[in-house]
Protein backbone atom coordinates (compact mmCIF):
# COMPACT_ATOMS: atom_id res chain seq x y z
CA UNK A 1 0.00 0.00 0.00
CA UNK A 2 1.04 3.40 -0.85
CA UNK A 3 2.18 5.94 1.86
CA UNK A 4 -0.90 8.24 1.02
CA UNK A 5 -4.43 5.97 1.71
CA UNK A 6 -7.23 7.07 -0.39
CA UNK A 7 -10.82 7.27 1.04
CA UNK A 8 -14.02 6.96 -0.13
CA UNK A 9 -17.24 8.29 2.05
CA UNK A 10 -21.36 6.55 0.55
CA UNK A 11 -23.72 8.66 2.53
CA UNK A 12 -23.51 12.87 2.87
CA UNK A 13 -25.30 13.46 5.55
CA UNK A 14 -22.65 12.49 8.65
CA UNK A 15 -20.57 11.62 5.70
CA UNK A 16 -19.55 15.19 5.98
CA UNK A 17 -18.06 14.54 9.21
CA UNK A 18 -16.04 11.55 7.69
CA UNK A 19 -15.13 13.88 4.55
CA UNK A 20 -13.47 16.66 7.34
CA UNK A 21 -12.05 13.52 8.98
CA UNK A 22 -10.38 12.37 6.04
CA UNK A 23 -8.77 15.50 4.61
CA UNK A 24 -7.62 16.35 8.48
CA UNK A 25 -5.60 13.30 8.75
CA UNK A 26 -1.73 13.57 7.40
CA UNK A 27 -1.31 10.95 5.04
CA UNK A 28 -5.43 10.48 3.90
CA UNK A 29 -6.91 11.62 0.53
CA UNK A 30 -10.45 11.57 -0.04
CA UNK A 31 -10.83 10.56 -3.72
CA UNK A 32 -14.40 10.71 -3.65
CA UNK A 33 -17.91 10.74 -2.56
CA UNK A 34 -21.16 8.66 -3.17
CA UNK A 35 -24.87 9.23 -2.43
CA UNK A 36 -28.24 8.74 -4.50
CA UNK A 37 -29.29 12.35 -3.50
CA UNK A 38 -27.55 14.30 -6.51
CA UNK A 39 -28.28 17.89 -4.82
CA UNK A 40 -26.08 16.21 -1.96
CA UNK A 41 -23.48 14.91 -4.49
CA UNK A 42 -22.44 17.90 -6.57
CA UNK A 43 -22.02 20.36 -3.87
CA UNK A 44 -19.66 18.06 -1.95
CA UNK A 45 -17.90 17.11 -4.39
CA UNK A 46 -17.33 20.98 -5.29
CA UNK A 47 -16.43 21.70 -1.60
CA UNK A 48 -14.31 18.80 -0.99
CA UNK A 49 -12.59 18.91 -4.19
CA UNK A 50 -12.33 15.39 -5.41
CA UNK A 51 -14.88 12.48 -7.45
CA UNK A 52 -18.50 12.25 -7.53
CA UNK A 53 -20.26 8.77 -7.77
CA UNK A 54 -23.83 8.03 -7.30
CA UNK A 55 -24.14 4.33 -7.83
CA UNK A 56 -21.65 2.68 -5.33
CA UNK A 57 -20.24 0.02 -7.73
CA UNK A 58 -18.73 2.50 -9.39
CA UNK A 59 -17.19 3.57 -6.40
CA UNK A 60 -15.62 0.44 -5.57
CA UNK A 61 -14.67 0.12 -9.39
CA UNK A 62 -12.14 2.27 -8.43
CA UNK A 63 -8.69 1.49 -7.91
CA UNK A 64 -7.45 4.63 -6.29
CA UNK A 65 -9.89 4.03 -3.11
CA UNK A 66 -8.13 1.63 -0.36
CA UNK A 67 -11.20 2.79 2.20
CA UNK A 68 -14.64 2.96 2.42
CA UNK A 69 -16.19 5.10 4.95
CA UNK A 70 -20.39 4.12 5.17
CA UNK A 71 -22.40 7.10 7.18
CA UNK A 72 -26.06 5.87 5.08
CA UNK A 73 -29.05 5.08 7.46
CA UNK A 74 -28.21 2.67 10.03
CA UNK A 75 -30.29 -0.29 8.77
CA UNK A 76 -28.42 -0.34 5.30
CA UNK A 77 -24.11 -0.40 6.87
CA UNK A 78 -23.63 -3.91 6.20
CA UNK A 79 -25.50 -4.38 3.37
CA UNK A 80 -23.41 -1.84 1.61
CA UNK A 81 -20.27 -3.05 3.71
CA UNK A 82 -20.74 -6.57 2.53
CA UNK A 83 -19.93 -5.44 -0.97
CA UNK A 84 -17.01 -3.17 0.03
CA UNK A 85 -15.90 -6.08 1.63
CA UNK A 86 -16.41 -8.35 -1.37
CA UNK A 87 -14.53 -5.43 -3.59
CA UNK A 88 -11.56 -5.67 -1.44
CA UNK A 89 -11.84 -2.52 0.34
CA UNK A 90 -11.19 -1.83 3.49
CA UNK A 91 -14.01 0.43 5.73
CA UNK A 92 -14.81 2.43 8.24
CA UNK A 93 -18.15 2.26 9.47
CA UNK A 94 -21.00 5.02 11.08
CA UNK A 95 -22.29 3.78 14.52
CA UNK A 96 -24.11 1.79 14.74
CA UNK A 97 -22.25 -0.85 12.60
CA UNK A 98 -25.46 -2.21 11.95
CA UNK A 99 -29.29 -2.74 13.63
CA UNK A 100 -28.80 -5.95 14.41
CA UNK A 101 -26.45 -8.10 15.82
CA UNK A 102 -26.30 -10.78 13.68
CA UNK A 103 -26.06 -8.69 10.13
CA UNK A 104 -22.98 -7.28 12.27
CA UNK A 105 -21.39 -10.59 12.94
CA UNK A 106 -22.29 -11.65 9.44
CA UNK A 107 -20.07 -8.72 8.17
CA UNK A 108 -17.23 -9.84 10.97
CA UNK A 109 -17.05 -12.94 9.29
CA UNK A 110 -16.65 -11.42 5.81
CA UNK A 111 -14.51 -9.22 6.57
CA UNK A 112 -12.43 -11.73 8.56
CA UNK A 113 -12.30 -13.74 4.93
CA UNK A 114 -11.61 -11.08 3.02
CA UNK A 115 -8.41 -10.24 5.28
CA UNK A 116 -9.46 -6.47 5.18
CA UNK A 117 -9.91 -4.34 8.07
CA UNK A 118 -12.63 -2.42 9.24
CA UNK A 119 -13.17 -0.04 12.07
CA UNK A 120 -16.71 1.06 13.78
CA UNK A 121 -17.42 4.69 14.82
CA UNK A 122 -16.57 4.80 18.65
CA UNK A 123 -14.12 7.24 18.71
CA UNK A 124 -15.27 8.61 22.84
CA UNK A 125 -13.12 5.20 23.60
CA UNK A 126 -9.86 7.41 22.30
CA UNK A 127 -10.76 10.60 24.56
CA UNK A 128 -7.76 10.80 26.96
CA UNK A 129 -10.25 11.43 29.85
CA UNK A 130 -11.94 8.56 28.57
CA UNK A 131 -8.93 6.39 28.64
CA UNK A 132 -7.88 7.68 32.44
CA UNK A 133 -11.33 6.53 33.44
CA UNK A 134 -11.30 3.29 32.02
CA UNK A 135 -7.61 2.34 33.49
CA UNK A 136 -9.22 4.39 36.83
CA UNK A 137 -11.59 1.35 37.00
CA UNK A 138 -9.66 -1.28 35.85
CA UNK A 139 -6.58 -0.42 38.11
CA UNK A 140 -9.18 -1.11 41.24
CA UNK A 141 -8.75 2.90 41.67
CA UNK A 142 -12.61 3.21 42.32
CA UNK A 143 -12.87 -0.09 44.85
CA UNK A 144 -15.91 -2.07 43.75
CA UNK A 145 -17.73 -0.99 41.09
CA UNK A 146 -21.56 -0.14 43.00
CA UNK A 147 -23.18 2.28 40.69
CA UNK A 148 -22.67 3.18 36.42
CA UNK A 149 -25.32 5.64 35.21
CA UNK A 150 -25.32 7.25 31.93
CA UNK A 151 -27.69 10.54 31.24
CA UNK A 152 -28.19 11.70 27.87
CA UNK A 153 -31.02 14.43 28.03
CA UNK A 154 -30.98 15.77 24.02
CA UNK A 155 -33.40 17.66 22.03
CA UNK A 156 -34.56 17.39 18.58
CA UNK A 157 -37.07 19.11 16.58
CA UNK A 158 -39.63 17.22 14.73
CA UNK A 159 -37.52 18.45 11.31
CA UNK A 160 -34.78 16.22 12.59
CA UNK A 161 -37.08 13.27 11.77
CA UNK A 162 -39.24 14.84 8.26
CA UNK A 163 -38.58 15.10 5.10
CA UNK A 164 -36.04 13.16 2.40
CA UNK A 165 -33.00 13.18 4.77
CA UNK A 166 -34.66 12.38 8.00
CA UNK A 167 -37.55 10.18 7.16
CA UNK A 168 -35.57 7.15 8.11
CA UNK A 169 -34.76 8.58 11.57
CA UNK A 170 -37.07 7.14 14.44
CA UNK A 171 -38.15 3.99 12.38
CA UNK A 172 -37.61 0.73 13.34
CA UNK A 173 -36.51 -0.71 10.40
CA UNK A 174 -33.87 1.89 9.28
CA UNK A 175 -32.95 3.46 12.67
CA UNK A 176 -33.10 0.64 14.49
CA UNK A 177 -34.82 2.65 17.39
CA UNK A 178 -34.57 6.38 18.36
CA UNK A 179 -33.21 8.50 21.26
CA UNK A 180 -31.23 4.80 22.42
CA UNK A 181 -29.91 3.59 19.19
CA UNK A 182 -29.25 6.79 17.47
CA UNK A 183 -28.37 9.18 20.08
CA UNK A 184 -27.49 7.02 23.14
CA UNK A 185 -25.68 4.08 21.31
CA UNK A 186 -21.86 6.29 22.09
CA UNK A 187 -23.81 6.34 26.52
CA UNK A 188 -24.15 2.81 26.33
CA UNK A 189 -20.67 1.82 24.15
CA UNK A 190 -19.38 3.65 27.23
CA UNK A 191 -20.71 2.51 30.42
CA UNK A 192 -19.72 -1.43 28.94
CA UNK A 193 -16.46 -0.03 28.19
CA UNK A 194 -15.66 1.05 31.32
CA UNK A 195 -17.69 -1.12 33.55
CA UNK A 196 -17.15 -4.57 31.67
CA UNK A 197 -19.62 -6.64 30.24
CA UNK A 198 -23.74 -6.41 30.97
CA UNK A 199 -25.60 -8.85 32.50
CA UNK A 200 -28.91 -8.03 32.05
CA UNK A 201 -31.02 -5.54 31.15
CA UNK A 202 -34.70 -4.09 32.20
CA UNK A 203 -36.42 -1.42 30.28
CA UNK A 204 -39.07 0.69 29.10
CA UNK A 205 -39.83 3.17 26.31
CA UNK A 206 -42.22 5.22 24.61
CA UNK A 207 -42.90 8.46 22.23
CA UNK A 208 -43.86 11.77 24.47
CA UNK A 209 -42.58 14.55 21.82
CA UNK A 210 -42.36 13.21 17.86
CA UNK A 211 -44.47 11.90 15.48
CA UNK A 212 -42.17 8.89 14.81
CA UNK A 213 -42.39 5.31 14.33
CA UNK A 214 -40.07 3.95 17.35
CA UNK A 215 -39.62 6.06 20.67
CA UNK A 216 -37.70 9.50 21.60
CA UNK A 217 -36.90 8.00 25.34
CA UNK A 218 -35.91 4.77 27.35
CA UNK A 219 -35.41 4.29 30.51
CA UNK A 220 -33.19 1.61 31.56
CA UNK A 221 -31.95 -0.62 34.17
CA UNK A 222 -28.19 -2.52 33.97
CA UNK A 223 -27.01 -5.02 35.82
CA UNK A 224 -22.88 -5.73 34.95
CA UNK A 225 -21.20 -8.91 35.60
CA UNK A 226 -18.77 -7.11 38.36
CA UNK A 227 -21.93 -6.72 40.35
CA UNK A 228 -22.55 -3.14 39.98
CA UNK A 229 -26.93 -1.80 38.89
CA UNK A 230 -26.70 0.93 36.46
CA UNK A 231 -29.38 3.35 35.13
CA UNK A 232 -29.40 5.02 31.86
CA UNK A 233 -31.93 7.83 30.50
CA UNK A 234 -32.13 8.80 26.94
CA UNK A 235 -34.62 11.31 25.36
CA UNK A 236 -34.57 13.64 22.70
CA UNK A 237 -37.80 15.98 24.18
CA UNK A 238 -36.05 17.59 26.67
CA UNK A 239 -35.90 21.23 25.03
CA UNK A 240 -33.48 22.85 24.91
CA UNK A 241 -31.00 20.01 25.01
CA UNK A 242 -28.38 19.33 28.03
CA UNK A 243 -25.36 17.46 28.32
CA UNK A 244 -24.56 14.04 28.43
CA UNK A 245 -24.11 13.07 31.96
CA UNK A 246 -21.82 9.80 33.18
CA UNK A 247 -21.00 8.83 36.62
CA UNK A 248 -19.50 6.05 37.90
CA UNK A 249 -19.38 5.39 41.77
CA UNK A 250 -17.37 3.00 44.15
CA UNK A 251 -16.41 1.99 47.33
CA UNK A 252 -12.73 3.78 47.09
CA UNK A 253 -13.66 6.37 44.59
CA UNK A 254 -16.31 8.06 42.13
CA UNK A 255 -16.01 10.29 38.64
CA UNK A 256 -18.31 11.59 37.18
CA UNK A 257 -18.79 14.03 33.52
CA UNK A 258 -20.79 16.08 32.04
CA UNK A 259 -20.11 16.01 28.27
CA UNK A 260 -16.25 15.99 27.05
CA UNK A 261 -15.33 16.93 30.51
CA UNK A 262 -14.30 15.81 34.42
CA UNK A 263 -16.56 17.00 36.71
CA UNK A 264 -15.66 15.26 39.84
CA UNK A 265 -12.62 12.88 40.51
CA UNK A 266 -13.18 11.75 44.06
CA UNK A 267 -10.70 9.31 45.43
CA UNK A 268 -10.45 7.83 48.88
CA UNK A 269 -6.81 8.16 48.95
CA UNK A 270 -6.76 11.91 47.92
CA UNK A 271 -7.79 13.24 51.28
CA UNK A 272 -6.18 16.50 49.98
CA UNK A 273 -8.10 16.76 46.57
CA UNK A 274 -4.42 17.05 45.00
CA UNK A 275 -5.43 14.27 42.65
CA UNK A 276 -8.61 15.39 41.99
CA UNK A 277 -7.26 19.26 41.30
CA UNK A 278 -4.57 17.69 38.82
CA UNK A 279 -7.31 15.90 37.11
CA UNK A 280 -10.06 18.70 36.38
CA UNK A 281 -6.65 21.09 35.54
CA UNK A 282 -5.93 18.89 32.94
CA UNK A 283 -9.94 17.15 31.64
CA UNK A 284 -12.31 19.86 33.51
CA UNK A 285 -14.75 22.05 31.37
CA UNK A 286 -13.44 24.35 28.28
CA UNK A 287 -15.12 27.60 26.71
CA UNK A 288 -15.00 25.48 23.32
CA UNK A 289 -16.53 22.39 23.91
CA UNK A 290 -18.93 20.96 21.28
CA UNK A 291 -22.37 19.27 21.78
CA UNK A 292 -24.70 17.54 20.14
CA UNK A 293 -27.58 17.90 22.82
CA UNK A 294 -29.37 20.26 20.30
CA UNK A 295 -27.77 19.53 16.82
CA UNK A 296 -26.28 16.42 15.67
CA UNK A 297 -23.82 18.48 13.48
CA UNK A 298 -22.41 20.30 16.08
CA UNK A 299 -20.52 17.55 17.12
CA UNK A 300 -16.87 17.85 16.51
CA UNK A 301 -15.34 16.06 13.49
CA UNK A 302 -12.05 15.06 15.92
CA UNK A 303 -12.81 11.99 16.57
CA UNK A 304 -13.66 11.30 13.14
CA UNK A 305 -9.94 12.08 12.28
CA UNK A 306 -8.57 10.04 15.11
CA UNK A 307 -10.65 6.64 13.88
CA UNK A 308 -9.33 7.74 9.84
CA UNK A 309 -5.19 7.79 11.95
CA UNK A 310 -5.74 4.45 13.85
CA UNK A 311 -7.43 2.74 10.68
CA UNK A 312 -4.21 3.54 8.43
CA UNK A 313 -1.67 3.09 11.22
CA UNK A 314 -3.22 -0.68 11.58
CA UNK A 315 -3.30 -0.64 8.01
CA UNK A 316 0.66 -0.19 7.73
CA UNK A 317 1.34 -2.13 11.55
CA UNK A 318 -0.66 -5.51 10.09
CA UNK A 319 -2.69 -5.27 13.45
CA UNK A 320 -6.71 -4.53 14.06
CA UNK A 321 -8.06 -0.91 14.45
CA UNK A 322 -8.72 -0.08 18.16
CA UNK A 323 -12.32 0.04 17.85
CA UNK A 324 -12.90 -3.50 16.13
CA UNK A 325 -16.50 -4.13 14.57
CA UNK A 326 -16.07 -7.44 17.10
CA UNK A 327 -16.55 -4.40 19.95
CA UNK A 328 -18.70 -2.55 18.53
CA UNK A 329 -21.07 -5.00 18.37
CA UNK A 330 -21.72 -5.28 22.50
CA UNK A 331 -23.94 -2.04 22.22
CA UNK A 332 -26.04 -3.14 19.78
CA UNK A 333 -26.74 -6.03 21.87
CA UNK A 334 -27.63 -4.00 25.04
CA UNK A 335 -30.22 -1.81 22.91
CA UNK A 336 -32.11 -4.68 21.23
CA UNK A 337 -32.00 -6.48 24.64
CA UNK A 338 -33.45 -3.29 26.25
CA UNK A 339 -36.08 -3.05 23.51
CA UNK A 340 -36.89 -6.57 23.99
CA UNK A 341 -37.61 -6.20 27.68
CA UNK A 342 -39.43 -3.02 27.06
CA UNK A 343 -42.21 -5.18 25.23
CA UNK A 344 -42.31 -8.33 26.90
CA UNK A 345 -41.85 -6.80 30.58
CA UNK A 346 -39.03 -9.30 31.43
CA UNK A 347 -35.27 -8.84 32.82
CA UNK A 348 -33.57 -9.81 29.17
CA UNK A 349 -30.20 -11.88 30.02
CA UNK A 350 -27.45 -11.09 28.05
CA UNK A 351 -23.37 -11.92 27.67
CA UNK A 352 -20.37 -10.06 26.15
CA UNK A 353 -19.49 -6.74 26.38
CA UNK A 354 -16.03 -4.27 26.02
Amino acid sequence: MSAEIGFAVVGLGMGRHHCKAVQNAPGARLVGVCDVDAERLGPAAEEYGCKAWSHLDELLADDEVDVVNIATPSGTHVELALQAVAAGKHLIVEKPADIRVDRIDALIAAVDKAGVKAAGIFQSRLDPLNRQIRDAVAGGKLGNLIGVHGHLPWYRKQTYYDGPHGSWKGTWDMDGGGSLMNQGVHTVDLLQWFAGPVASVMGMFGVFGHDIEAEDQTVALLRFECGAIGTLFTTTCAYPGFDQRLMLYGSDGSVSKREGALDGWKMLNDEDGAQEAKMLESFGAKADKKSGAADPLAVSFDGHTQIVIDLMDALREGRDPHISLDSARHAVEIINSIYESSRTGKEIILGGGS
